[in-house]
């Protein structure tokens, strides 16, 4: 069930600056349900505690490119992003551990 929900951690400059608040980003399926995205969190890193999953849906980007003179217009796949906050007095996740 969590390799459906959670696709991959979402990392930028912006969500790593939330994960030293307990904030945690993660693309998600766009079915995926925030009971289910809660659930999956706790699954895949177990002694986690879930408060609270906020979800957005990030639209895809425009894309062009020339090709034998001729203009491609094309989209990137959108996908939906759930900010997880977890619990102050519990643990905490370490992406990049092993790195």
């Amino acid at each position: 069930m969590s390799n459906r929900v959670l696709i991959r951690p979402y990392v930028t400059e912006k969500t790593t600056e939330q994960m030293e608040e307990g904030k945690y980003s993660f693309m998600c399926g766009l079915d995926a349900t925030k009971p289910e995205i809660r659930k999956a969190v706790e699954e895949r890193y177990p002694g986690v505690e879930v408060d609270d999953v906020r979800t957005q849906i990030v639209p895809g980007k425009r894309r062009r490119q020339f090709r034998d003179g001729n203009m491609i217009e094309g989209r990137t796949s959108g996908f939906k992003k759930a900010i997880v906050d977890l619990d102050p007095d519990g643990k905490q996740i370490d992406f990049f551990e092993g790195i």
